[in-house]
């Protein structure tokens, strides 16, 4: 029977590259600490020590969304420099934001999206015999 496909019996070429370097050169940031953070009126600015910036909206930060341009800037960065706290104390803003929680997701995130998925298993159900 003919199916219309094209039967493949050519050896298959493969291109090989040199690798121009190892695993071992590439740099990893393995920690986030914040160098330097400043606000727009769109972004919260932050440079992390291993220098790279990341704009987190604010727009996904409410309280500070909502919040005037004299409150945004009272904040305060943690001791560990993991963090940016805003005081209420001190301004109209109660909240923190980690670092963290905007770089990656979390491991337990990350396992539960890509978690084994077990199909759900069907079971017809008994046909029931109708007498006439």
């Amino acid at each position: 029977m003919f199916t219309g496909e094209k039967r493949m019996d050519e050896k298959t070429m493969v291109k090989r590259y040199k690798v121009q370097y190892s695993i071992d050169d590439y740099t990893f940031p393995v920690e986030a600490h914040i160098h330097s953070v400043k606000i727009d009126e769109k972004y919260i600015h932050v440079e992390l020590t291993d220098q790279r910036i990341l704009l987190i909206p604010l727009w996904w930060i409410p309280t500070v969304y909502n919040a005037d341009e004299e409150n945004r800037n009272k904040f305060e960065i943690n001791q560990s420099r993991t963090m940016i706290i805003w005081d209420p104390a001190k301004c109209s803003i109660n909240d923190e934001i980690n670092i963290v929680d905007y770089l990656a997701p979390s491991r337990e995130k990350t396992n539960a999206m890509y978690a084994a998925r077990q199909p759900k298993r069907q079971v017809a159900e008994p046909k029931t015999k109708t007498r006439k």
